[in-house]
């Protein structure tokens, strides 16, 4: 199971975090976000571990500002959080980036409207609507993910906390990736709870020991 661990802000944090070796870290580039690392230097996301992918998080930014923001700091893989259209997103991947689209579930999901990403998009985020830019921090109905009819993957968003391991696995689907995890795990907006962090991954991994670990799908295609 995939682990992002997002909204990444302090350098010490940083390197705590990066310690417990999370497959993906996220770092936010939303100015009204209490995340955002528009201020952080090129050497810190360079300095991360060779197993740790950073991923650089959007919402209605321009393609240039994306890609000028990829080139400065040797970010491959973006994540969109706003109304980034198929187009847009399919703009970027000609430019070799992995793109991950982040789409907010309420009630009766519109597979319908979220299969014009598929061909696309390398991966979902899977969040509940949130009334703002970004992640909600909230939970929606997981079980509706029975009904997921794509074979594209998706990693689960939203609210998730130290104690839904359990729930976490019961919502296993064939195309789901791995989780995305983020405001549950704070002591203050953007700096981890690193104690809190650490006894989740460990029991996650824990619950996984007999579980094969995949190759991740951006190395398959390389």
């Amino acid at each position: 199971m995939l682990i992002k661990v997002c909204g990444n802000k302090d350098v010490d944090n940083i390197r705590r975090v990066a310690s417990l070796t999370p497959m993906l870290m996220g770092f936010i580039f939303v100015e009204s976000s209490p995340r955002n690392a528009c201020g952080l230097d090129r050497e810190v996301i360079s300095e991360l571990p060779d197993y740790i992918r950073p991923v650089a998080v959007f919402a209605d930014s321009t393609e240039a500002t994306i890609l000028q923001t990829c080139s400065k700091y040797g970010f491959k893989i973006v994540q969109l959080h706003g109304h980034e259209t198929p187009k847009m997103c399919a703009n970027l991947r000609s430019h070799g980036l992995t793109v991950f689209k982040a789409l907010g579930l309420s009630g009766k999901p519109n597979w319908m409207a979220m299969a014009s990403y598929c061909n696309s998009v390398d991966m979902f985020i899977l969040d509940s609507v949130g009334g703002g830019k970004g992640g909600s921090g909230k939970k929606f109905n997981w079980d509706i993910l029975k009904s997921y009819p794509f074979a594209t993957p998706f990693m689960l968003s939203g609210g998730i906390g130290p104690d839904d391991i359990e729930d976490i696995y019961q919502t296993m689907r064939p195309a789901m990736a791995g989780i995305d995890i983020n405001s549950k795990f704070e002591s203050a907006p953007g700096i981890k709870d690193i104690a809190v962090l650490s006894k989740f991954i460990l029991e996650l991994r824990k619950s996984n020991e007999d579980e094969q670990t995949p190759i991740p799908f951006w190395e398959k295609k390389q």
